[in-house]
């Protein structure tokens, strides 16, 4: 009994060291260096300039803003793609396949991922060439270099977050409940929106969180879809450090970035529980 419990403690602390080294230390060395000066003198002017100059709360909205619509469109096309390959798709092989498929986009980097987007979403790329040629516009529009063309490069790369989270989940949900709601006449919209929906909620609250804290921080995908003219917290952080070298204003920017993002997660896991409330008193 003790050796099993030497190795299990040997086994949970591996991890415990592994976070505090590499998550921890990090974490609490950007904190101090937010609340201190370039002498090491302790402050609060770093936050306080943050508050103060009606630049940096802008980019918190757009970042957040351009967050929760990539969350949504990603969860609008991740989630008819997990449903599908779920219960659409009966060999287990062909399952594999379409995972396979949708995790393709990982394995090439977010640089050049991004860069195919410039060449597709140009005045002159594919896009606007089909637009054109289907008569949806008479001339080319701009695209890149704009919100949109963010959203589109991060709900990309951020979509297999989605689906895999949400798939997972999916396979949970009993058959039966399902077979049984149509038996009993039920039409497949009623079902899907009544059991299979309801019963898949835990993935998709969980793959909104990976997609959102995913797009918060996102760096790459902003900085060249955009070209420069929409600024994301992320942009600042890394000017800070890597150009400025300003690290003790850069640690706070990266903190405050941090502090908002868990507020809103609490704020939403909040609201989920709450309403998750509701509808229980409601049915009993």
């Amino acid at each position: 009994m003790r050796i099993r419990n030497f190795w299990a403690a040997i086994l949970i602390a591996l991890p415990l060291a592994f976070m505090a080294a590499f998550f921890l230390v990090p974490f609490l060395v950007t904190v101090t260096a937010s609340l201190q000066t370039a002498d090491g003198a302790w402050t609060l002017a770093n936050y306080k300039k943050i508050v103060a100059d009606s630049y940096y709360p802008g980019i918190f909205y757009t970042t957040f803003k351009l967050s929760l619509i990539s969350t949504i469109v990603s969860f609008l096309i991740g989630y008819p793609i997990a449903y599908y390959i779920v219960n659409m798709v009966e060999s287990r092989s062909a399952r594999r396949v379409c995972y396979v498929l949708v995790i393709m986009p990982l394995f090439t980097s977010n640089i050049v991922r991004s860069f195919g987007w410039l060449i597709l979403l140009g005045r002159q790329g594919l896009v606007n060439q089909a637009m054109v040629a289907m008569g949806i516009i008479d001339r080319p529009v701009p695209i890149l270099f704009t919100e949109t063309a963010i959203v589109i490069g991060l709900a990309y790369i951020l979509v297999p977050f989605m689906v895999l989270t949400i798939s997972s989940v999916l396979q949970t949900i009993d058959r039966s409940l399902v077979e049984a709601s149509l038996d009993l006449g039920s039409s497949r919209l009623a079902t899907f929106l009544h059991i299979t929906l309801p019963l898949s909620l835990p993935g998709v609250i969980a793959g909104s969180l990976i997609v959102f804290t995913l797009a918060v921080s996102a760096y790459v995908v902003p900085a060249i879809m955009s070209g420069g003219r929409v600024v994301v917290m992320a942009m600042p952080i890394f000017d800070n450090y890597a150009t400025l070298f300003d690290f003790n204003f850069g640690a706070a920017l990266a903190v405050g970035l941090l502090i908002v993002t868990l507020i809103l997660i609490a704020l939403y896991l909040l609201f989920i529980e709450r309403r998750g409330r509701s509808q229980i008193a409601r049915q009993s």
